[in-house]
């Protein structure tokens, strides 16, 4: 390929596009529950957290009057509430309901699956343990949801730390954040039963589907390209892993939030660069790469064959026939 200092060539790039990227039904489900609620009770709407991590989705929605908050304690008396995808613990519901805040939950259905395995275990008398990321929104909500002491694992290390704080006898029963590496997962899982002598948990394949097809699409395409970009927040955490899957591959891995980030240095020398988008990040941001890329080279575009995804997750009944546009959502 033509050097992309040498100024009297044009490069020419080949953009492969992984099969499937972008939005999973959980985010579609979420957006969709804001749009529907700003459509039927009107501006604003309180939305507790970002609905999902991108800061493209967020702002569009708030340009339609959606107002994210950290705290129940910043919503007005009356005001009309959404829970976002991630989930929330029990005290946030309780802080809402002490206020009769109008409450509508767009939990991602995968993430409250997590929570009633939680609880099902718990009241089997076994000790939880969660492997996820300290801090991270869904982790906090799952471990507030659950009425028992949770342990959170992130790591293989962190296993070998709960051995020492809990007898190797003790019953235990795993569940996971879901949007982890499954590979990660599998890992610590694997340490969780070489250390606990009674050790239970669901199936890996109850990841998030999403996770699993976006990283599984990945892992193709990394295959076949020689410089990966994963579309995606730096706070999306199914993005983020979508990126440390291709560095483990050994290519060039990059998370960016819009074709605005892009380094033309980058493609010095590559033939084929690899495009995906984590799943709470819209199309419109795919094309905006691609239309990045062009601005300085010749750019030709294929996709890769992969997973069609037709998974839909039913709305609130509340909302059911309120007609919205969450078309316009195409930033």
């Amino acid at each position: 390929m033509d050097q992309l200092h040498n100024g009297s060539r044009t490069p020419r790039l080949e953009v492969i596009l992984a099969q499937p990227r972008g939005f999973c039904a959980g985010v579609v489900r979420a957006i969709e529950i804001v749009e529907r609620a700003l459509s039927h009770y009107g501006a604003p709407v309180y939305v507790r957290h970002e609905i999902v991590h991108n800061q493209h989705v967020v702002a569009a929605l708030r340009d339609k009057g959606a107002v994210f908050v950290e705290d129940i304690d910043e919503i007005p008396d009356g005001g009309m509430t959404v829970f976002s995808a991630h989930g929330v613990a029990r005290a946030v519901e309780h802080a809402a309901a002490a206020r009769a805040l109008p409450v509508i939950d767009a939990t991602c259905p995968l993430v409250t699956k997590v929570h009633l395995q939680g609880r099902r275990y718990a009241t089997a008398g076994r000790t939880i343990v969660l492997i996820g990321h300290k801090g991270h929104v869904e982790v906090e909500g799952t471990i507030g949801q659950i009425d028992a002491p949770v342990h959170l694992v992130g790591n293989v290390d962190d296993v070998a730390v709960l051995a020492t704080e809990i007898s190797p006898s003790t019953p235990i029963a795993y569940i996971t954040q879901t949007t982890l590496s499954v590979d990660d997962t599998r890992d610590v899982i694997a340490a969780l039963e070489d250390v606990f002598s009674d050790v239970v948990g669901p199936n890996i394949a109850d990841i998030c589907y999403a996770t699993q097809n976006r990283q599984s699409a990945v892992r193709d395409l990394c295959r076949v390209v020689d410089v990966l970009l994963v579309v995606g927040a730096a706070n999306s955490s199914n993005s983020n892993r979508l990126r440390e899957i291709g560095h483990e591959l050994g290519l060039p891995s990059y998370l960016i939030a819009d074709g605005s980030a892009l380094d033309p240095q980058w493609f010095v020398g590559k033939k084929r660069v690899g495009l995906t988008a984590g799943a709470s990040a819209p199309e419109t941001l795919v094309q905006d790469v691609i239309n990045a890329l062009g601005s300085f080279a010749q750019v030709t575009v294929s996709a890769l064959d992969g997973m069609v995804e037709n998974v839909e997750f039913s709305l609130p009944a509340a909302l059911r026939h309120v007609t919205s546009h969450q078309d316009n959502i195409t930033v």
